[in-house]
C-alpha cells in the first residue's frame, strides 16, 4: 500500500462520518416531531458501516478494491415511542394521543462528538499523508 492508497481509504471514511454527522442532524431536527401514531414517529436513525478489505489475492488495475469504509445503508432504533395525552393537537389519535420520537438528545450529541473527531482524525491524517509526500519529494530535489 503506497501514500496514494492512505488517500483513498480515507475519503472513504471522511465520507461515512460525513453520512453520520448527518443522519445525527436530522435526528437532532426531528427530535420535537409529534405523530398522529406509533407507526408514523419518527425514529432515530444510525448508519452501518462495514470495511472495505483490500484483496491481497488479486492484482488489478481498477483502484476499487482499495481499503476503506462503506456505510451499507441505516438502521433505526428500537427504543420505545413515547406517547403523551394532547386532545387539543391536531395530529392526535382517536384518543386523544401524540407520539413522539425516540430520540434521546444527550445521545446524539455523544454521538456528535464521537463522529466529529473521527471526522478530524482522518483530516490529520490525510495532512501528516501530504507532508510526508512532500518531503520525500524534496529529498531528491
Amino acid at each position: 500500500m503506497g501514500l496514494s492508497s492512505v488517500f483513498e481509504i480515507t475519503g472513504t471514511a471522511l465520507n461515512a462520518q460525513s453520512i453520520h454527522i448527518d443522519a445525527i442532524a436530522k435526528n437532532m431536527a426531528n427530535a420535537q416531531v409529534l405523530a398522529g401514531s406509533e407507526q408514523a414517529a419518527y425514529r432515530a436513525r444510525r448508519p452501518i458501516f462495514s470495511s472495505i478489505l483490500e484483496s491481497s489475492m488479486s492484482f488489478s488495475f481498477n483502484r476499487s478494491n482499495a481499503g476503506g469504509v462503506k456505510v451499507d445503508g441505516m438502521s433505526y432504533s428500537d427504543s420505545p415511542i413515547e406517547k403523551q395525552m394532547m386532545r387539543e393537537n391536531p395530529s392526535a389519535d382517536a384518543d386523544g394521543y401524540v407520539y413522539l420520537s425516540n430520540v434521546n438528545l444527550v445521545e446524539e450529541m455523544a454521538y456528535m462528538m464521537e463522529a466529529s473527531r473521527n471526522y478530524q482524525s482522518n483530516i490529520e491524517v490525510m495532512n501528516t499523508s501530504k507532508q510526508l509526500m512532500q518531503r520525500t519529494l524534496s529529498l531528491g530535489a
